[in-house]
């Protein structure tokens, strides 16, 4: 049922945006033949809001951060795991989804009769906010600062500023706060294939984006009381509480057909990805059962190859290299994970390590619940002594030797400066954050953005890399269309990273 209304709604918003964008300029001599007296004048906020969702699967499966976190090797083509330039647009983002959610918002407000047609007026503003906040955090994770505080606003600012990150962080949670508030028992939301117009699940996601959020920023407000801690603290406090069963994941269920998961679209047309050797040795090391689920096989692919050596692997295995996720999980209808449990049970135990809350469970307990959680996710059963070996709260060694390196010719990580990489966890902080890493595979950006964060596991680049710095990207450079549209302030954006706009630069919120 879930799927076929998925399905119809996504196809009515597909049909209803192509008429709303359709038409062309009033040339004088055809007089008022452009006026069709059917046709569509006001926007339809249900078709806008499926349309939005039916996206975000796209931001939970990027083929170049799921790169970068080395979750993924390239098999064929290998330019992003050798660290090609990343100079990408974010316009697109702000073209698309985000002035779909903006349209709703000026809708319910300006035309509140005619938009409540569609559900709540106070619950559409309200999801539309939540998602803006959303989609904004994925894009300052990856350029730093971006334009925010005066996007969005059409004809009356065609080049606004770049925000600071910092200021970017705190209004996004602001913005959180009071969208979950601003929810009432109105009627329900129409276009919601997320939810299904379940507001108490939408207050369980915005809090739980708050507490994600608010732990993105311990190295820049690190100690208990700090402006980060408070702003968990609330988070983890908010009423309606958290994600913490995975009946309420922010998990997009795709239909299949027209409309088909990520992964399953990339392999129909290429087969350049397989599963990581790093990701497979850290598996392997742990005892972790969610191989079976992460990738096809055991075979994991050596990361950071040359071309000429990623296709001497492959044919040296027979092409019989482990793909991206197991079958069953990379089905044309297969749901992607946006925000799980085991994710937000995991920011909270970490907030309880570092002392930031209080509260009836506590770190240990986050952390236990949160990896069953992420076992359940994926259908696995959580082996006996899963937690009582390397993974181990107390004491859990993780993965002290090298991860990821192949035998020769494949041992990338070679280098004279003895470049190795490993999954040690000397502390707890340390076992959170591996888990982290763990579980929120194929999700690249929270997979690369917690390995900027943590450091964990002790990731390096490849000594085949072709950027200067030889290092893994730190963010992605600004796109040529924002120097040619938006120079001047796109100039004073660049100016403010240290070092200048590179790929070695740092978001305001990755500290040394």
């Amino acid at each position: 049922m879930r799927n076929k209304s998925f399905k119809t709604l996504a196809s009515a918003s597909l049909f209803a945006l192509a008429i709303a964008g359709a038409g062309c300029a009033k040339i004088d001599q055809f007089g008022d033949t452009n006026n069709n007296p059917n046709g569509i004048s006001n926007p339809i906020p249900s078709a806008l809001l499926t349309n939005v969702l039916s996206q975000l699967g796209g931001f939970g499966t990027n083929t170049r951060t799921v790169t970068y976190a080395q979750y993924v090797s390239e098999n064929q083509y290998t330019d992003v795991s050798l660290y090609a330039l990343p100079q990408l647009e974010m316009g697109g983002t702000y073209s698309g989804p985000l002035q779909d959610l903006q349209t709703i918002i000026d809708y319910n407000n300006s035309n509140p009769g005619a938009a409540s047609a569609y559900g709540s007026n106070n619950n559409q503003i309200g999801i539309a906010r939540i998602l803006k906040a959303y989609l904004h955090w994925q894009n300052t994770d990856r350029w730093g600062d971006i334009p925010y505080s005066e996007a969005l606003k059409g004809a009356g600012n065609f080049t606004p500023k770049y925000d600071l990150q910092e200021d970017i962080y705190f209004d996004m949670i602001k913005e959180l706060k009071q969208a979950a508030a601003g929810f009432d028992i109105g009627a329900p939301i129409k276009g919601d294939i997320m939810y299904n117009g379940d507001m108490a699940k939408w207050t369980k996601f915005a809090n739980s984006l708050r507490l994600v959020m608010a732990m993105r920023l311990t190295k820049v407000y690190p100690a208990a009381g700090g402006k980060a801690a408070v702003a968990a603290a609330e988070a983890v406090n908010a009423p309606g509480g958290l994600i913490t069963s995975n009946a309420d994941n922010f998990t997009l269920n795709f239909p299949g057909g027209f409309f088909k998961n990520p992964w399953f679209a990339t392999y129909e047309a290429r087969d350049d990805y397989a599963e990581s050797k790093t990701l497979g040795d850290v598996l392997n090391g742990l005892g972790d059962t969610r191989q079976s689920k992460y990738g096809t096989n055991n075979v994991t692919f050596p990361y950071g190859l040359t071309r000429d050596l990623a296709v001497s692997f492959s044919n040296s295995v027979g092409n019989g290299q482990s793909r991206v996720l197991a079958a069953s999980m990379r089905a044309d209808n297969s749901p992607t994970f946006i925000l799980p449990a085991a994710t937000v049970l995991l920011a909270r135990a970490e907030a309880y390590e570092r002392g930031w809350i209080t509260g009836p469970s506590s770190a240990e307990a986050d952390y236990n619940a949160a990896i069953a959680a992420s076992f359940e996710q994926w259908g696995v059963t959580l082996p006996a002594g899963y937690l009582s070996g390397p993974a181990n709260y107390q004491s859990g060694a993780g993965v002290p030797s090298n991860v990821g390196a192949g035998t020769a010719p494949y041992d990338q990580f070679r280098a004279a400066d003895n470049n190795v990489q490993d999954a040690a966890t000397p502390n707890k902080l340390a076992r959170i954050a591996l888990q982290r890493w763990i579980s929120a595979y194929p999700n690249g950006n929270e997979g690369w953005a917690e390995w900027r964060r943590t450091g964990v596991p002790n990731l390096k680049g490849t000594r085949f890399a072709t950027n200067a710095g030889k290092q893994i990207p730190r963010r992605y450079v600004y796109g040529v269309n924002d120097y040619s549209l938006n120079n001047e302030q796109t100039k004073a954006a660049a100016a403010r990273i240290t070092g200048g706009d590179t790929q070695d630069g740092r978001v305001w919120w990755d500290k040394p």
